[in-house]
């Protein structure tokens, strides 16, 4: 069916502006896994490697740079001279995208297979493309550990665990009793007790804000923030940092994000959408949004939609799927500003890097690099004029989760590196920035659990919460 080419990270490129929107037989599925069954694999085999048609997995092309926009032609247009039928006239630009998902998802995995990343046992020397290590065990018997924020002055860390507690860890042991008296929360599918983080200036307040799915009524959550005090082992002076009104809370146990990031008296935080796609569009609901506050909660007056009517005022941006990992770029590109990143899920296939801009729209459903889990298209379209683009996608996805950058002198020559981590992958990825691109990735670990978060300690060194066992492990340079 289609000429020889191979994937690594490509352009975004909307499909709608090749000018076909044909007809579709009804007869056609919109699975693309039965699609290409019926239509590509009595020439490119089962499986895709090869047959009367060459192999779709060996990463050999021609003829193109094995863009979307190659695919996309090869498809509509076909190569007559080479025996490809065009399809143009009976597939239309949904079924388009969702096909090519599919056969990226079968590229990269069959690349994947040649491909050797360290695994690393405990204390067990890793040699990286710029830094060796060793990952170390800080502390285990964690029950799916969420979050992870570290206290001034050598006083341990706290860590959330999703199933609602909240544990001090000192000296690399876990406290005895989780803090009492903690949010009650919906600890249901993704939601539970999520991401924790003390006010930059804890040593003089003692301020320590939660993020957790909430309960409304009739089995409805959201997610909400609070800050509160931690003495003599329990959770006091609780005060509302966020809460969406009630009458906006979903049922489900999807999508509720999120991180905490502070920056300069503000306080950034995320909402997945909560399985309701089209939400993210509406910025009547908190949904599929990343919002900002100050750090008491009142709403800044020169956030975006202040003054729209209708909107809710604390968003920052919105389009989004689920945005698990926040982190600050403290120098942005040129020394400027800091940066907001964020990290989200996309459906199967178009996980996103995002740099985040005041007021903002990503896109999500109008245009996505994914499709849906059952094969089916989400939108023909990867990008859109008006709407931003993600600075990189995976496909397929690596469930990305937190990130953060490194700016200490532990690692010297990771310095301005984002780390990112991974769930399905169970990896820890390592990108390097020029401006505001990625120049290159490198897998530093994989397959030792799924990576919830990535900090920087007091310390300077990276630490991971892992699950699968639940344990916190750190990166322990060596020379």
């Amino acid at each position: 069916m289609f000429s020889r080419f191979r994937i690594f990270f490509w352009a975004a490129f909307g499909l709608a502006a090749l000018g076909f929107a044909a007809p579709v037989s009804a007869q056609l599925p919109k699975d693309a896994v039965k699609l290409y069954a019926e239509l590509c694999a009595s020439c490119h085999g089962a499986n895709q490697e090869g047959g009367q048609g060459t192999s779709l997995v060996d990463g050999i092309w021609n003829r193109g740079n094995g863009d979307d926009a190659y695919i996309a032609r090869m498809i509509t247009q076909g190569m007559p001279e080479l025996g490809m039928p065009a399809f143009g006239a009976t597939l239309d630009a949904g079924r388009v995208r969702a096909l090519t998902v599919f056969l990226r998802e079968r590229e990269v995995r069959e690349k994947e297979k040649g491909t050797r990343y360290a695994k690393p046992k405990l204390d067990e020397l890793v040699t990286s493309e710029v830094q060796s290590f060793r990952v170390e065990t800080v502390v285990e018997g964690l029950d799916v550990p969420w979050s992870i924020t570290f206290m001034p002055n050598g006083g341990g860390a706290l860590i959330t665990e999703r199933k609602g507690t909240l544990r001090f860890v000192r000296e690399g042991k876990l406290v005895s009793e989780p803090v009492r008296d903690t949010p009650k929360v919906v600890a249901q599918g993704q939601g539970g007790l999520l991401a924790v983080a003390v006010h930059p200036d804890y040593a003089s307040n003692g301020w320590v804000y939660l993020a957790f799915s909430d309960a409304g009524a009739d089995g409805t959550a959201m997610t909400a923030v609070v800050r509160g005090r931690i003495r003599g082992g329990a959770w006091l002076d609780e005060q509302e940092i966020y809460r969406a009104p009630r009458e906006l809370y979903r049922k489900g146990g999807n999508h509720f994000g999120t991180r905490l990031v502070f920056d300069r008296g503000y306080l950034y935080f995320s909402i997945g959408e909560r399985g309701a796609q089209d939400n993210a569009q509406d910025i009547t609901r908190p949904n599929g949004k990343i919002h900002r506050v100050h750090e008491d909660g009142r709403v800044p007056a020169d956030n975006p939609f202040v003054k729209t009517p209708g909107a809710l005022p604390t968003i920052w941006s919105f389009g989004h799927r689920n945005p698990q990992g926040i982190a600050l770029r403290a120098a942005g590109v040129g020394g400027g500003e800091p940066e907001l990143w964020a990290t989200e899920h996309g459906p199967r296939g178009g996980d996103e890097l995002n740099l985040i801009r005041k007021g903002a729209n990503y896109g999500w459903p109008l245009v996505t690099f994914g499709m849906n889990y059952n094969g089916t298209p989400v939108s023909a379209e990867t990008s859109r004029f008006g709407l931003e683009s993600p600075v990189v996608q995976w496909t397929p996805v690596i469930a990305v989760s937190a990130i953060t950058f490194y700016d200490g002198a532990r690692y010297p020559k990771w310095r301005g590196n984002l780390f990112v981590g991974s769930l399905g992958q169970q990896e820890l990825r390592r990108l390097v920035l020029k401006g505001d691109e990625v120049v290159s990735q490198e897998v530093l670990f994989r397959g030792i659990g799924r990576i919830r978060e990535v900090a920087v300690g007091p310390d300077g060194l990276l630490y991971a919460c892992l699950e699968g066992p639940g344990r916190v492990v750190r990166l322990v340079p060596v020379e």
